[in-house]
C-alpha cells in the first residue's frame, strides 16, 4: 500500500495564517538584527523551559536543571521536531 507517510509530511492545515507585517517588520531588518532577533527569542524560550522544569522539579540544582533542558531539546532534535 503506497500513501503519505506521516512522520515525512507535514500538515500545512495546522499552520497559523501568515502576519504579513510581522514578515514586513523582519524583511526590513538587516542580517545581523535578525540574528539577534532569533538570539533573543532562543534565550526567551530557554528561560521559559528552565522555568518550566524549576517549577516542577524545585529541589533540583540548576546544573540539574541545565541537564534536564538539555535531554529534553536533544529528544525533540532526535524526534525531528
Amino acid at each position: 500500500m503506497t500513501g503519505p507517510n506521516p512522520t515525512n509530511q507535514f500538515d500545512l492545515d495546522t499552520l497559523d495564517p501568515v502576519d504579513r507585517e510581522h514578515l514586513r517588520r523582519m524583511a526590513a531588518l538587516t542580517p545581523g538584527q535578525r540574528m539577534l532577533a532569533m538570539a533573543e527569542v532562543s534565550a526567551f524560550q530557554r528561560g521559559l523551559l528552565r522555568g518550566a522544569f524549576r517549577r516542577r522539579y524545585p529541589d533540583l540544582a540548576i546544573e540539574e536543571i541545565n541537564m534536564l533542558m538539555f535531554r529534553y531539546i536533544e529528544d525533540l532534535k532526535a524526534r525531528g521536531l
